[in-house]
């Protein structure tokens, strides 16, 4: 669970309507680097058990997801 999305969110309301502090700019950006990576993760986790077959049932998982699993495995 993204834990600081509702920080995030504030953030991004108080921008809109009033405005960011130079320390809450910079607390807005780590937040959004933080929220990117742990998206990005998810992602990665996904692609790492991804198998695709083909209508015959073989396996065509194309090679950039394999090596992608083959780090994850190791």
């Amino acid at each position: 669970m993204i834990t600081n999305l509702s920080r995030i969110n504030e953030l991004a309301k108080k921008q809109r309507e009033e405005g960011l502090t130079d320390s809450e700019r910079v607390e807005q950006q780590v937040l959004r680097e933080d929220y990117l990576r742990e998206i990005r993760g998810q992602v990665l986790n996904t692609i790492s058990g991804l198998t695709v077959l083909d209508p015959l049932g073989n396996d065509v998982t194309p090679d950039k997801v394999r090596i992608v699993q083959d780090k994850a495995s190791r």
